[in-house]
């Protein structure tokens, strides 16, 4: 018989809560719209991905990101925060025994920047530097807020009305923790990551459209050796190698939440030519678009109606 909630730790508590709130492998949909609950009874071996700006909060199994020379691990004492959308490579821990739980808190801007202006003008000192993203050790208070969370959700009329004030809660704990300052100095687009942040979200927005090193320079107000140099320093690739992998992710996008042939999704993300886009899909994903969708439909439960934050990101 399972020992009562009351009986277990804060930590056996969160993943027993969670376990509920997961039932099935894959993505778990909650009544908060940014919220999803994952469930992974099977390891993840290294696989491109390209996380939306938010949290990734572990509760049992563990995820590393490879990043450059980074290596970012996210586990049940780490929690993965995301301020610019970033791709790189991630694997995963999980077992039937064991299973991957984790929270994905996709951000929402609105509440960041209350909780940011709140924060900035009762805190002084030198500015952070931004990043990108950042992996940190859980403290006892964001612990406390996620069990409090957690056990919230799991009645469908507090998750309704409790839970957006608990989201702001975690929002807080993580801006205002070990390496908040550097999450809110890339929220705010400090300096020159401020200018390639303008020139991330040109190309998330108009990635479809012909675009060069030129134009995103010029949109981030910056002569094209110092655009380049920067947004390398920043992504960890080229700017028409970030341009190249967005489009390949959302033509997976469009393959998995859209039921589209590869043909199709081809031409929506901007490639001219089929047999390049094949070529290079294969390149980055290791399998052909077809094989893929299929494995990303079979590995994480997607229907072919899965909401974009849950399948861009791959958390």
């Amino acid at each position: 018989m399972r020992r009562k909630l009351d009986d277990l730790s804060a930590q056996q508590r969160m993943v027993a809560l969670l376990e509920n709130l997961a039932p099935l492998e894959g993505y778990n949909l909650t009544p908060l719209p940014d919220v999803r609950f994952l469930r992974s009874n099977r390891p993840l071996k290294r696989t491109p991905v390209l996380y939306d700006p938010g949290v990734v909060i572990v509760c049992q199994g563990s995820k590393r990101g490879f990043l450059g020379e980074t290596v970012y691990l996210y586990d049940a004492q780490h929690y993965l925060a995301v301020s610019v959308p970033v791709p790189f490579s991630m694997e995963t821990e999980a077992s039937e025994a064991e299973p991957l739980l984790a929270i994905y808190f996709r951000l929402d801007f609105n509440v960041a920047a209350d909780l940011m202006l709140q924060l900035d003008d009762r805190e002084s000192g030198i500015a952070a530097k931004p990043k990108g993203m950042v992996s940190t050790p859980m403290d006892a208070k964001l612990s406390a807020s996620v069990l409090r969370f957690l056990e919230t959700m799991s009645t469908s009329v507090e998750a309704q009305i409790l839970g957006p004030a608990l989201v702001r809660e975690i929002y807080f704990r993580v801006l205002s923790g070990e390496q908040g300052g550097s999450m809110r100095a890339a929220l705010t687009r400090q300096g020159q990551f401020g200018k390639i942040g303008k020139a991330i979200r040109k190309i998330h927005a108009c990635y479809s459209e012909p675009l060069d090193v030129e134009h995103l320079a010029l949109e981030a107000n910056m002569s094209v050796p110092s655009f380049h140099s920067h947004f390398k320093a920043v992504t960890h690739t080229s700017p028409m190698q970030y341009l190249k992998s967005t489009r390949l992710h959302q033509a997976r996008l469009l393959m998995v939440r859209n039921d589209v042939t590869a043909s199709v999704a081809c031409a929506q993300v901007g490639y001219e030519s089929a047999s390049q886009f094949s070529r290079e899909f294969k390149r980055l994903f290791g399998r052909s678009p077809v094989e893929e969708a299929d494995r990303m439909r079979k590995t994480f439960a997607l229907p072919p109606a899965a909401p974009d934050s849950i399948f861009v990101s791959s958390h």
